[in-house]
């Protein structure tokens, strides 16, 4: 591989690299979330819990909710088990809601089950 193309190939990948970073900045932040609290109840249709953070799908009255719920030490730090959220486990979530409000996305805060609350971001939640 001549010079010119050893140098267009890695500019190539570190553009490639860049865009990965950012989609997953954007993605896993709370840019994509609104300014105010919001709180949702529903029935855990699906958990995926793990890395970089644990998915909830919630049945809010016949509507499919996503809410994201923290990574596994922020669970494990507030006695969150992954238990807790199996399939038709009754939660509410309050965090923030997506910005874009035809979509039914949560960050949750705060995920209370059996009457029982885990503040996953108690620093957000003074504010």
């Amino acid at each position: 591989m001549n010079v010119s193309r050893r140098r267009a190939f890695s500019f190539a990948a570190a553009l490639a690299l860049a865009g990965v970073s950012v989609a997953a900045h954007a993605h896993h932040g709370w840019a994509w979330t609104d300014d105010g609290r919001f709180e949702v109840t529903g029935v855990v249709e699906k958990a995926t819990l793990g890395n970089p953070h644990g998915v909830l799908l919630l049945d809010v009255d016949g509507e499919t909710w996503t809410a994201e719920v923290g990574q596994p030490w922020r669970h494990a730090r507030v006695g969150l088990e992954d238990a807790m959220l199996r399939p038709g486990t009754e939660v509410t979530i309050l965090g923030k809601r997506s910005a874009d409000e035809k979509e039914r996305r949560v960050k949750a805060e705060r995920v209370t089950v059996d009457g029982r609350s885990f503040d996953l971001y108690p620093d957000r939640l003074r504010d």
